[in-house]
């Protein structure tokens, strides 16, 4: 594909490579990594912006509910929420931080520029393996690793002959999609601390963070993990949020029932998408940045995701949150993953259907028991009516194509 590319523009680029060959196949550039920091003049100093709104960056959204769009990134929001996430995470000159992440994907976060403010120490590795990340966390001594759900999923369920025994505990920040409660416990077995964050490319990563309390020490396993896979509170640095409906912009109550649509005003937010002015305009509707994710609020003031806007299925007029449901899959003993949409129905309109991808040494369940073990944990309304079996499709950045489930 890049190949490709290079071909089809009217004027030369440098191209580097930052893979080995070897490892990768054919080099499509002029030089490698190495040899372009070899070029650089240690003593030149970047020079600052123009103007702190100018663009940093453009990210693209993974395209899991749609065509992908270019986030205009700027000095400010990349500024502000790196310097967040560091007071968030406790980052210090002394913390080690593993990056599963890819830069691409909201700019790893904004967390490279984060661990560099605190005068932290990265380590890097080209893609996430189970083996080397055991191997890195001890050789290296890591503080801190973030990583989104799927690589949560993948330490869990690695073979136990790459399990390592850690020296410390290893804070871990993970985001995206709420991983499964069972993950959270599973990793706190192995001496992790997972700490779960909301954000997306248009607030420059996250906006939100499930910080812990301590009463939750308290609460028997499950429970905890299932506080802790909220979405939690406001960043510091975000001004202005709330989960409101859509239309009234009306703050929910803090019932843990009634459905908004999470919405973020204030310095970390986008400039606009790239070249779609009518994306932008109804993206920034009433003044607040709408992110399309439906919420509740608890008690507590802490945010829970429920779904997307385009993922909610409506079966004979009654909501169901296919995250719910997905929630309560992950935790069955073959099930790696899961990932549920509507299907047409002449009679509900649509019902559930479950995409399943099991774990590598499991048997695949009987359809009549599997749904006989769900009736245990949901409403009757609530259930897949369709079970498919096999691998999922996949983003770049490890988010199910819903989109392509849907079709399919």
């Amino acid at each position: 594909v890049v190949r490709e590319a290079l071909g089809r523009l009217a004027r030369p680029i440098l191209v580097v490579d930052l893979v080995d060959p070897a490892e990768a196949g054919q080099a499509l550039g002029q030089l490698t990594y190495e040899e372009l920091l070899d070029q650089g003049d240690p003593e030149a100093a970047m020079p600052p912006p123009a103007d702190e709104w100018s663009p940093i960056s453009l990210c693209y959204t993974s395209g899991t509910t749609g065509p992908p769009k270019g986030v205009i990134c700027h000095h400010r929001g990349a500024y502000l929420n790196a310097l967040g996430s560091a007071l968030m995470l406790g980052l210090r000159a002394d913390s080690v931080h593993l990056c599963t992440l890819s830069m691409s994907h909201c700019n790893g976060w904004t967390l490279p520029w984060a661990v560099t403010a605190a005068g932290g120490t990265h380590v890097c590795l080209r893609r996430p393996e189970p083996a080397r990340i055991f191997r890195l966390l001890v050789e290296e001594q890591v503080t801190h690793l973030f990583a989104a759900p799927p690589v949560l999923n993948m330490l869990v369920h690695c073979p136990r002959n790459v399990l390592a025994v850690l020296r410390r505990p290893v804070e871990v920040l993970t985001g995206s999609a709420a991983p499964a409660d069972a993950v959270i416990e599973a990793m706190e077995a192995m001496g992790f601390r997972v700490t779960h964050a909301y954000g997306l490319a248009e607030a420059h990563g996250p906006a939100m963070f499930s910080a812990p309390q301590p009463a939750w020490q308290d609460l028997p396993s499950p429970e905890r993990a299932r506080m802790m896979a909220r979405q939690g509170v406001r960043s510091a640095i975000l001004p202005e949020l709330q989960v409101a409906d859509p239309v009234t912009l009306r703050p929910v109550p803090n019932d843990a029932t009634t459905l908004g649509e999470i919405m973020l005003r204030g310095h970390t937010v986008m400039a606009g998408y790239l070249k779609d002015p009518a994306a932008t305009a109804e993206a920034f509707a009433g003044g607040w940045y709408h992110t399309g994710d439906l919420a509740v609020v608890h008690a507590d003031g802490y945010v829970e995701l429920r779904d997307r806007v385009q993922d909610i299925i409506v079966s004979g007029g009654e909501n169901i949150s296919s995250l719910e449901v997905e929630q309560v899959l992950q935790r069955h003993p073959a099930v790696l993953e899961a990932a549920v949409v509507a299907r047409p129905d002449p009679v509900w309109g649509e019902v559930p259907c479950a995409f399943l991808m099991l774990k590598p040494d499991a048997r695949r369940p009987d359809p009549a028991k599997l749904l006989r073990w769900l009736r245990q944990q949901l409403a009757s309304y609530k259930l897949p009516r369709r079970f498919v079996f096999g691998t999922l499709p996949k983003t770049a950045t490890g988010r199910v194509r819903k989109n392509e489930l849907r079709q399919r």
